[in-house]
């Protein structure tokens, strides 16, 4: 703690603590931290350069996934370095623009992936339900369009995040006791009023989350309907292939930032290290996970991707 009492003085800076609790064992906390850091950025790196490299792969489909991938660097880029700062060197602190610039961009990346899943969505609606009409409705210049909507939507439900924190008073107790700087971390170490930050996080998990998974819901439910239609087996099992994916790398990540929202606010009595972990496996799993499920389940993906492991192992 004296090092922290160091920075104290300066209003210009936050402490973040890392995992309260747990401070002797950051160092082997950093490894699995750095391990799947790694793989995501390996995974969703692949992803891009393939699908950018192939042009058969120029398709709706693709250019989503390129998306996914994106989000995912974004997020765990937000969030890994500076930890990994933290559990290394005992960088722990940070500016108020920082934390602040950190808190924006960690949020605004959460709620595109989320609209990116949206679209994903969309996109085995039309694929089941109006097959034929698939490439007239989504063209690349449309999805690239929604990505666009998604991105605009992100930023500016986010941007008075960063407004309500800088107008808060902070006191003598600058140090969050977290990893990142999340919104409603930061907004609880302040002497002042914090009632509009809570209805602010409130508002925001119903409009990202809440709309996002209703619309989601939404689209199963009419794929669900046209395929029970159907009475041939081979086709439910296509369709049911052809979701498998998207269906898993949803679960993953609503689960997570479901989880996590609702442990914030409702759940006190829950070990403050505990809750740092699983906030921090939010930004950790999905981006490591999801390239590696659409690598498995996608078959012309992943046997393209093998051709340019054989390439580069062989030589030819």
């Amino acid at each position: 703690m004296a090092a922290f009492n160091l920075t104290l003085s300066d209003p210009s800076t936050f402490i973040l603590t890392g995992i309260p609790g747990l401070e002797a064992a950051h160092i082997w906390i950093s490894i699995p931290f750095c391990m799947f850091y790694f793989i995501s950025l390996l995974g969703n790196f692949i992803v891009l350069f393939v699908v950018g490299k192939e042009q058969n792969l120029h398709k709706p489909m693709y250019l989503l996934l390129c998306m996914l991938a994106l989000t995912d660097i974004g997020m765990s880029t937000s969030v890994v370095p500076k930890a990994l700062c933290i559990f290394w060197f005992n960088l722990n602190d940070i500016t108020v623009g920082g934390c602040l610039t950190q808190s924006f961009f960690l949020h605004t990346v959460s709620a595109m992936q989320s609209a990116v899943l949206v679209t994903m969505a969309f996109d085995r609606y039309v694929a089941i339900c109006n097959p034929l009409r698939y490439s007239t409705i989504l063209t690349n210049a449309r999805i690239a369009k929604l990505g666009l909507v998604g991105l605009t939507r992100a930023i500016l439900i986010m941007l008075p995040g960063p407004l309500l924190l800088r107008r808060l008073p902070f006191c003598a107790n600058r140090i969050i006791p977290h990893t990142y700087c999340e919104h409603m971390a930061v907004a609880k170490i302040s002497c002042g009023d914090i009632t509009i930050n809570r209805i602010y996080g409130l508002v925001l998990g119903f409009v990202v989350i809440g709309l996002d998974l209703m619309l989601i819901v939404l689209s199963y439910s009419l794929i669900i309907r046209v395929v029970l239609r159907i009475s041939s087996k081979k086709v439910h099992q296509k369709a049911l292939n052809t979701c498998t994916a998207h269906i898993c790398v949803m679960l993953i990540s609503y689960t997570s930032v479901l989880f996590t929202a609702l442990t914030h606010r409702f759940g006190q009595g829950i070990a403050p290290h505990i809750h740092i972990i699983l906030a921090d496996l939010y930004f950790l799993l999905p981006p490591m996970l999801n390239p590696i499920i659409y690598g498995v389940k996608n078959k012309e993906l992943r046997d393209i991707v093998g051709k340019y492991i054989w390439v580069i192992i062989w030589g030819h």
